[in-house]
């Protein structure tokens, strides 16, 4: 028999920290000298494929470097032609786009060394015939990517090299090892009506291979049960592994805690007696006041005009007198921002400005773009981006998404104005509708909402361009590029924006806005909050006025309960820390919440893999975090830092409980000053 031309190889090792000694906990090891000799014979020309270790101290050096094979190969008088190293092999949808291109034309043969998962993941991608190096053994659950499908019985007797890449103990409900048991119908299992018959599929992939007489010349296969087998994996990551993959890569799902807030009716905050509205509360440049100390204010009225294209106006949000223009605390950003301090006088007096502008049939375009400007709208959903620039896309746009997921946990403010303001979402829908020249609306909801949906499909029934969404609960659904992909299965490009794929996302309660701003001509002065937390005496949702103080907001609730709280304005991923409650309610302030203090002490990194597999814009977070204590800013820049949404599905994954963020945050300012 002619020598086949190539062999290609995934080598993985995995070992823990203990103490200062690095303890052995491999969950396969290399066959025996003889036994990988005769896997090897015939076959020639080999290209090495590295899986870097998991479950280990983390280095960001590439290892192993597959001497350990390559020396082997020698000895048989084997050519190593070259080498590739990935990390975490077994999550599919990442080993998918680093091996397109990867396999040399020549190669005739894929040779993997890796644990079970590993192998087979390779077995699927490859078109060729897939042989293993290893045996698995001291197997205890863990998947490297701890989330993924289980597909190894850890039975260390690997019979892959045998059966294509599909394993026989896990895929067939009889984990029969040498051929089928002649009893499934069309294909499907006789003891599981809903499960392929693993042995029709082992013959169909070896005969494609035109291996199918080599097997059928095996020697028969006895499995040992002597040797250490761990059958299930924990509940827990079963139950999460049933819907890893839908709707969109990545994501987690923490516990919701909605049910504080989401059946409490809006209430009206009680008038505050002094507001403090900063002259940033969105992205670009700050606004510049256009007002005095001394000045009579109405609501409504504009104090801070915008300083550039990127920028927003600000207005009075009470009738009143302005007493100080002055460097304030700003509750996101942490620092003195330029703020105006207006005492009211409770009368809400209104500007002569704040007036209806007609309809939308008899807006133009650009008139309700310059009505959003002039009202100050930005995204409410905690950007701040100027919706008036979002509106005015320069490229085709044929569908608008509407977020209304809300699937930050605790937050239930976009649920309540679904609830209660559904006819003026689907008006601001139809002016963005206009607006941009798109053809189709879709409001997505996540389906923790369903009075929501009901109500929002009865509304939009009779509407052709527009519908209603359901989207199954999973965070981050809401981000924008997650909700694009989710919904429509399109793709922004790295680096890209929503409308380079035909699509703008406004938020709900923007949307709302938008509505507001057309027909009473009231500007963006007030928004809807939700209190709440296990700390809060009195949770709810409230209409809040912009400017409004946090620590009167926490009061009017019952103030706070029990001790070793803290307090975030948003929600628990994404929220800000606040570490000073005297601080103003802003435009994209969704959410006040009193959790418990995570007193979970940082550690060192073991490369489980976790980041890797949660997150949503599949990057590898755990070298974001190790490039950052490097300061190796070019590292992280070639590792797309930027394209990160600060999701922090990372850090609420991540074993060692390492701040990731605050890493990568660091990272992306160092990216952005680099020439």
């Amino acid at each position: 028999m002619a020598a086949n031309r190539c062999v290609i190889c995934i080598f993985t090792y995995s070992s823990w920290k203990v103490g200062e000694q690095l303890e052995n906990y491999t969950k396969y090891q290399l066959k025996e000298h003889d036994e990988l000799t005769s896997v090897l014979a015939d076959r020639d020309q080999l290209f090495v494929i590295a899986c870097n270790k998991c479950f280990k101290e983390f280095e960001t050096v590439d290892e192993p470097d597959c001497a350990a094979f390559a020396q082997i190969a020698a000895e048989c008088g084997r050519t190593v032609t070259g080498s590739m190293k990935v990390d975490f092999l077994c999550n599919k949808t990442q080993t998918a786009k680093k091996l397109v291109d990867a396999i040399p034309d020549g190669a005739e043969n894929v040779f993997v060394i890796s644990c079970g998962l590993g192998i087979q993941t390779v077995a699927e991608l490859v078109d060729k015939p897939v042989y293993t190096a290893t045996n698995s053994l001291n197997y205890t659950g863990h998947h490297g990517m701890a989330l993924t499908k289980k597909s190894c019985d850890a039975c260390a007797q690997c019979y892959l090299n045998v059966t294509g890449g599909i394993c026989p103990i896990v895929d067939c409900s009889k984990s029969l090892v040498n051929g089928q048991c002649g009893g499934a119908k069309n294909g499907k299992c006789e003891v599981d009506s809903n499960k392929d018959c693993a042995w029709e599929k082992i013959y169909q992939r070896l005969a494609k291979q035109g291996r199918l007489e080599e097997f059928l010349h095996q020697p028969v296969q006895l499995r040992d049960y002597s040797r250490t087998s761990h059958k299930f994996v924990a509940d827990y990551v079963k139950s999460i592994r049933e819907n890893r993959l839908d709707g969109y890569y990545g994501g987690v799902h923490p516990s919701e805690r909605k049910e504080y807030s989401e059946h409490i009716a809006l209430e009206r905050f009680p008038e505050p007696e002094t507001v403090v509205i900063p002259l940033s509360m969105h992205a670009g440049a700050p606004a510049n006041p256009v007002i005095a100390i001394g000045d009579e204010v109405k609501v409504g009225q504009k104090i801070g005009e915008s300083a550039g294209f990127i920028s927003s106006p600000i207005h009075s949000s009470v009738s009143g007198t302005v007493v100080a223009i002055e460097p304030r605390l700003h509750p996101t950003r942490g620092d003195q921002m330029m703020s105006v301090v207006i005492k009211s006088d409770g009368k809400n007096t209104l500007h002569e400005s704040v007036k209806p502008h007609g309809d939308i049939e008899s807006l133009t375009p650009d008139e309700i773009i310059e009505i959003v400007r002039e009202s100050g709208i930005v995204g409410m959903g905690g950007a701040g981006f100027p919706t008036s620039v979002k509106l005015k896309p320069n490229k085709p746009v044929d569908t608008i998404l509407l977020n209304g997921c809300e699937c930050e946990p605790l937050l239930t403010a976009d649920h309540r104005v679904l609830l209660e303001f559904a006819d003026d979402i689907i008006y601001g829908l139809k002016a963005i509708l206009k607006t941009v020249g798109a053809e189709k609306g879709l409001i997505v909801i996540e389906d923790n909402k369903p009075d929501a949906i009901e109500l929002m499909q009865s509304k939009v029934a009779d509407i052709d361009n527009i519908d209603v969404v359901v989207a199954k609960t999973k965070y981050p659904q809401g981000a924008e590029k997650t909700l694009i992909k989710r919904v429509m299965g399109r793709q922004v490009p790295r680096g890209g924006l929503p409308a380079d794929v035909g699509v703008v996302v406004g938020n709900i309660s923007t949307t709302k806005a938008i509505a507001d701003a057309i027909r009473t001509g009231m500007p963006l002065v007030e928004r809807v909050v939700t209190v709440t937390g296990e700390h809060i005496a009195r949770p709810g949702n409230y209409i809040v006025k912009i400017g409004t103080n946090v620590r009167e907001l926490i009061e009017h609730c019952g103030g706070i309960v029990g001790d070793d709280v803290t307090v975030k304005m948003g929600g628990p991923m994404m929220g800000f820390v606040l570490n000073d409650l005297d601080v103003p309610i802003l435009k994209g302030s969704n959410g006040i919440i009193a959790i418990d203090t995570d007193h979970t002490q940082t550690v060192e990194c073991i490369k489980c893999g976790r980041c890797v597999d949660v997150c949503p814009m599949e990057l590898s977070p755990l070298y974001f975090a190790k490039y950052a204590d490097e300061e190796n800013w070019q590292g992280m820049k070639d590792m797309n830092v930027m394209d990160c949404v600060e999701c922090r599905c990372c850090e609420y994954i991540c074993s060692s409980k390492i701040p990731l963020v605050s890493k990568i945050k660091a990272g992306k300012n160092a990216v952005r000053g680099m020439k």
